[in-house]
């Protein structure tokens, strides 16, 4: 096929040998196979902010980090070198999330490197050589769908001891192929430790997941993992080898309701002050 005009960079510098089929266009790129030597990758190239239907929700940017405070300063002014600093952490968030969850074991695709906007990794196949299907293409039996879940919840627990949220994990974003789930799209991935909005993320990843396997299983819907998952993340006790069991003991306390009060008015301020300060910064 014609070689794509933000591909050919990666042909020039002898990191990709060939393109051969467009793989998949999606919400935030658009994926590529290509021949890298005797090896079948594929490459992601990342679609440029405006034609971006995930937008970069300020839930996901706190927490991440920039080289230095300049660049900061820039992001928060959102002048075009600002925005140029926000596509690299937004690109490098999941290059980073990749390599990271490899090395604890979670099974994602092994990334190589981030060029131009560009991420080459392996290309996910069945044994056959076959690109591997999404989750939400292949119809389960009940058995399948309790073996899957688990696997799942098991990689979940994975990554959230390696610190990472997927904060979009759901049945369009995972593979399937004969070692198991393959778990994908990571450019949303967070910061559990340095973001606050971690523990929704995690619960909605995980609900996300008990949602589909309960068309199979019907009994996961009672399930309650990703409460129990969190609790045991912030005392200490979340490990790879922790037995779950998909409950959590019921919360009699009575509710403060003065306390309650007081988090939605202090959220309510912090909410004008920030579009205060987005208004202040459009006038300047």
């Amino acid at each position: 096929m014609k070689t794509p005009k933000r591909l050919q960079p990666l042909i020039d510098e002898g990191m990709i040998d060939e393109v051969l089929s467009q793989l998949m266009s999606g919400k935030e790129a658009t994926v590529y196979v290509v021949r890298c030597g005797e090896e079948i990758r594929c490459a992601k190239m990342y679609k440029e902010a405006g034609q971006r239907s995930f937008k970069q929700a300020a839930a996901y940017q706190e927490g991440r980090t920039v080289k230095n405070s300049r660049q900061a300063r820039a992001m928060q002014k959102g002048s075009k070198y600002g925005r140029k600093m926000q596509e690299e952490v937004w690109q490098n968030a999941e290059v980073d999330a990749l390599f990271k969850l490899a090395a604890a074991g979670v099974r994602v695709p092994t990334p190589y490197i981030c060029f131009e906007g560009v991420l080459l990794m392996d290309l996910v196949c069945t044994e056959d050589g076959q690109v591997a299907p999404r989750l939400n293409d292949v119809q389960l039996s009940h058995a399948q769908a309790l073996v899957y879940h688990e696997d799942l919840i098991q990689q979940v627990v994975l990554m959230l001891c390696a610190g990472i949220v997927h904060g979009d994990l759901s049945e369009f974003n995972i593979l399937l192929n004969e070692q198991g789930p393959v778990i994908i799209d990571l450019p949303q991935a967070i910061n559990a430790a340095g973001n606050l909005g971690a523990a929704s993320m995690l619960y909605r990843d995980v609900n996300n997941l008990k949602h589909y396997f309960s068309q199979f299983a019907p009994e996961l819907a009672r399930t309650q993992y990703g409460k129990e998952i969190w609790s045991h993340y912030v005392a200490g006790r979340l490990h790879p080898d922790l037995a779950l069991t998909g409950t959590v003991p019921e919360d009699k306390r009575p509710v403060n309701v003065s306390a309650v009060i007081e988090e939605i008015t202090l959220a309510r301020m912090e909410a004008e002050e920030e579009e205060r300060r987005r208004m202040q910064n459009a006038t300047n």
